[in-house]
């Protein structure tokens, strides 16, 4: 998830192609960098659905740590594992700028609550675009640590959407399958004509 969807609007460390104008100049080129990593709108990584983590080494934990980088330098609040690539369930979030960020391995939604909540998501993975999208306000969700101890999280609001979106993107889920038809064919649209603008600004 982008930072630019946040609380009202949740925000993804995977919307906004364009910078925020306060960001500095090395900001925003570290942003770019970060995003440059990102897996984007078409690649089919992103409708693969993730392996179960069974060996709980110093490479997922270094890999765990660089997803933290990536996502901060996109000035996003999560990011799933398949979004950069690897086909591995764990993940990555923090939704207040000042906490620690927390992984998560192998996450399982364990409860949800009836109350749904209504609000526009943005991703990583398709740049530019945001769409409404109904979720359970609570969940309480079973995962592992990167040293593979169990740990249970419950979460509302913010949090508990953000840790749903990268668990969908872990199952090959993305926004645009969560929300309604016209909401869906705008966005494909837009992602469809960024394309081609990026195409032809490299021919």
């Amino acid at each position: 998830m982008s930072q630019e969807h946040s609380a009202e609007h949740v925000e993804e460390a995977e919307v906004e192609p364009t910078p925020p104008p306060e960001l500095s100049e090395e900001a925003r080129a570290r942003r770019a960098a970060a995003l440059s990593h990102v897996r984007q709108f078409g690649d089919p990584v992103l409708r693969s659905k993730a392996r179960p983590v069974e060996v709980f080494d110093e490479d997922l934990r270094r890999e765990l740590v660089r997803m933290g980088q990536i996502m901060e330098d996109s000035i996003g609040i999560g990011l799933a594992a398949t979004q950069v690539g690897h086909l591995r369930r764990f993940l990555v979030y923090r939704v207040e700028p000042d906490s620690p960020i927390n992984a998560l391995v192998n996450p399982e939604i364990e409860w949800s609550s009836k109350e749904q909540e209504t609000a526009e998501e943005g991703c990583l993975s398709l740049i530019g675009v945001g769409v409404e999208v109904e979720r359970p306000l609570h969940v309480r969700v079973r995962a592992q640590d990167e040293n593979g101890d169990v740990m249970v999280i419950e979460a509302s609001g913010l949090e508990a959407r953000v840790i749903q979106h990268e668990m969908d993107h872990l199952d090959g889920v993305l926004i645009l399958d969560r929300t309604s038809r016209d909401q869906r064919k705008t966005a494909v649209r837009a992602l469809r004509e960024r394309e081609r603008e990026r195409a032809a600004a490299t021919a």
